[in-house]
């Protein structure tokens, strides 16, 4: 269940990020430049001791949101909106200057190990110590042989585990996790969940970017819910636990009915594609409520202890 633990801290979020939109430049036919937005001003804030759970279907934005916060995008990436760490404009200097230290990034792909270097020693990197990575392995189940090994001689559940050791290694003031637990067993992602509360409640600030909402509202204090590259909702994670009634926004509660206890009810439709979306709610050509009035801009707002982007939320 959800804690709380970070509303009782009122200092300035770890991380913010504000009205954040990042596009890409790509070539169509004829070699036509175009940009293709896939983040759409898109604001949260991670606070210290909090879990902040990154929820939503593929495709809608999760990875980038994570790569852009660590600054690590692509060349042909564009980025609008601003960045705080620490109450602090957050450049791609600083970004540089912070990641593998105070901030920890788990990625998504495992592709992220160096293929050439022996794990142990990517693991305990500059900072890190041969003492405190072998505990970490041995929580995660992976024997002293595994850190003689290269990436390539593991699996991909061991490689997963590694990836989280390796972001547990030092006292990271942030930790951004994109769909760390793919790959493991129920009882190792719930450990690596756990992990992951335990420091937060020591002060660490977590964002948690997961397919797997079931999970997360377990140990994450609040969730914000993604489509098509914007949050529509941010809510304390026990109303995910309190049932779809307590919930906002239509697509939050469809989330909530496509959860396997509740029968994996689809919506129909289909979620917008980056280059031709819908102006005004990004959810409209799904929405049972759907009005004339979707079709205008609509800015997140307050309402019962969380925020929505839906004129119709009550």
């Amino acid at each position: 269940m959800g804690h709380n633990r970070g509303e009782d801290k009122k200092k300035e979020p770890v991380l913010t990020v504000e009205e954040l939109s990042v596009s890409f430049s790509m070539y169509r036919r004829g070699l036509k430049k175009e940009n293709l937005e896939v983040l759409h001003k898109l604001s949260l804030s991670v606070q210290a001791g909090e879990i902040l759970a990154v929820a939503g279907s593929s495709g809608s934005g999760k990875s980038i949101l994570a790569h852009a916060i660590l600054g690590i995008l692509p060349g042909n990436a564009c980025m609008e909106g601003r960045m705080l760490y620490q109450g602090k404009f957050f450049d791609a200097k600083e970004k540089a200057k912070l990641r593998g230290k105070e901030i920890a990034f788990i990625p998504q792909s495992v592709d992220y190990l160096d293929p050439l270097m022996r794990i142990g020693k990517q693991v305990t990197g500059i900072r890190g110590t041969r003492e405190r990575q072998r505990e970490l392995f041995r929580k995660y189940g992976l024997d002293e042989d595994a850190e003689k090994k290269y990436p390539y001689e593991l699996s991909g559940g061991m490689a997963r585990r590694v990836l989280i050791a390796s972001a547990l290694m030092n006292e990271a003031q942030l930790i951004v996790a994109d769909e760390p637990t793919p790959g493991l067993d129920l009882g190792m992602a719930r450990e690596a969940l756990k992990d992951f509360r335990e420091l937060a409640d020591q002060g660490c600030a977590v964002l948690l970017i997961t397919h797997d909402l079931d999970l997360a509202v377990r140990v994450a204090d609040r969730v914000a819910v993604f489509y098509a590259g914007t949050v529509v909702e941010t809510a304390p994670s026990g109303d995910f636990l309190a049932g779809r009634d307590a919930l906002r926004h239509p697509y939050s509660k469809a989330l909530w009915d496509a959860l396997p206890q509740h029968e994996f009810k689809p919506v129909s439709g289909t979620q917008p594609y980056a280059g031709s979306l819908p102006e005004g709610c990004l959810f409209q050509d799904r929405c049972a409520q759907r009005s004339g009035l979707c079709g205008g801009y609509i800015p997140m707002r307050s309402l019962r202890g969380g925020e929505v982007r839906c004129i119709h939320a009550k």
